[in-house]
């Protein structure tokens, strides 16, 4: 079983050359995609926090482009590997919704090369193996987003 540093290590590989995008969201829809856009545009990869896409409530990467997500996925892998804190929710589940929203038309899976693919259907194994308390009793999202992404299905 891999450790946390060779997930993070492979989706560094396979993510690490995404551009990052001059913008992350249609900052000119409204004030929100406005005020998300302008949280993506002041953080890289190193400096993104937690704190900025932990709440469900209001969290930027619902309205980012895949080219986004891509650019920030290395980073939110790792927070997913964090351990929770009482301030914020595991990001894991927040990541897995991510990852498996519109299954199969999922727009950053469709967004995604091969390599990429794979990285991520690694991460999203190495979270059952390794966070399987924290899954607590629902997994079906994250093993239907584990199916999508390592190609068991013929989603795509």
């Amino acid at each position: 079983m891999p450790t946390d540093a060779q997930i993070l290590a492979t989706l560094d590989a396979a993510f690490g050359d995404c551009p990052r995008p001059e913008h992350f969201t249609d900052y000119r829809h409204c004030c929100e995609c406005a005020e998300h856009d302008e949280t993506l545009r002041s953080r890289d990869r190193e400096t993104l926090r937690h704190a900025d896409v932990g709440n469900a409530g209001w969290d930027p990467l619902c309205f980012c482009s895949a080219e986004g997500i891509a650019y920030y996925l290395p980073a939110l892998a790792r927070f997913a590997l964090e351990e929770p804190t009482p301030e914020l929710d595991w990001y894991g589940w927040q990541l897995v919704f991510h990852l498996y929203y519109g299954a199969a038309d999922n727009r950053l899976l469709l967004h995604c090369d091969a390599a990429q693919r794979q990285a991520v259907a690694a991460l999203l194994a190495h979270l059952v193996d390794t966070r399987a308390e924290l899954l607590e009793l629902d997994v079906d999202d994250v093993l239907r987003a584990y199916e999508i992404w390592s190609g068991i299905t013929n989603a795509h």
